[in-house]
């Protein structure tokens, strides 16, 4: 009982361990997949801002998998990110993303604005 109330304040125990665990199979990749995972990793954190938890499990179970498949199979970092590395990044983030956290101020701000031309008769 004490761990449902612990979801309900922190979220699912569950995706906080897939997420974890994605994360150390990054952790444990050869050089140069390990170093090129971690930077995507803090960029999407800054770039990414999805707020459906089952979808960023989703992408960094999916992502951990990508570089796994590479180091496997000595695919270059250079053949899957290509020759703008943002481009890939925002792409592969863009395909997992459903609710953003700007998506909120997005609707504050049409709202704001639709408020300001009701207001003024315009």
């Amino acid at each position: 009982m004490a761990a449902k109330w612990i979801e309900l304040l922190t979220g699912s125990l569950e995706q906080k361990k897939q997420y974890k665990q994605a994360v150390a199979r990054m952790d444990a990749l050869p050089e140069p997949y390990r170093t090129t995972a971690k930077a995507y990793q803090r960029y999407f954190m800054y770039y990414g801002g999805t707020v459906d938890a089952d979808d960023l499990v989703r992408m960094w179970s999916d992502f951990a998998d990508l570089w796994d498949r590479a180091a496997a199979d000595g695919t270059s970092v250079q053949a899957i990110v290509g020759d703008d590395p943002v481009g890939f990044g925002e792409e592969f983030v863009q395909a997992y993303a459903s609710r953003q956290w700007i998506d909120k101020e997005r609707a504050r701000l049409n709202s704001a604005i639709a408020d300001a031309i009701e207001r003024s008769g315009q």
